[in-house]
């Protein structure tokens, strides 16, 4: 099975819209959680969410008067798509220098530094 897209920073901000909700959702829902968070168009929520259907980043039943949508990915497997095209595209593929990168950029906590410990030596089976 193919991957579907990389999301846009817009298509994102949906999908985390429905993985915040924890269930298929219509575009009224979607759109009145983003409207809390911004300023936006219903319509403009509900041509987005065609196009994510379209483009496969979005399932949508059509059995009911309003369109239920929900995500044709888990959270997690786009997550690691998107960092893995940042690791190719930004950091020359080097794991070390993307973590590097990151940990730059804000700082961790440490239980957050504590799961990147065990998780590197998970993966290096110590």
């Amino acid at each position: 099975m193919r991957s579907p897209p990389r999301p846009t920073d817009a298509e994102l901000e949906i999908l985390t819209v429905l993985w915040s909700l924890s269930r298929p959702a219509t575009v009224r829902e979607v759109f009145e959680v983003l409207q809390r968070r911004r300023d936006a168009q219903y319509t403009t929520v509900l041509k987005f969410m065609q196009i994510m259907a379209d483009k496969g980043l979005l399932l949508r039943d059509e059995d009911q008067r309003a369109h239920v949508y929900r995500v044709a990915q888990k959270k997690e497997r786009v997550q690691a798509q998107l960092a893995g095209d940042l690791l190719q595209r930004a950091f020359s593929g080097s794991p070390s220098q993307f973590l590097i990168g990151a940990l730059s950029a804000k700082k961790a906590s440490p239980s957050e530094l504590a799961e990147l410990r065990r998780l590197i030596e998970e993966y290096d089976g110590t």
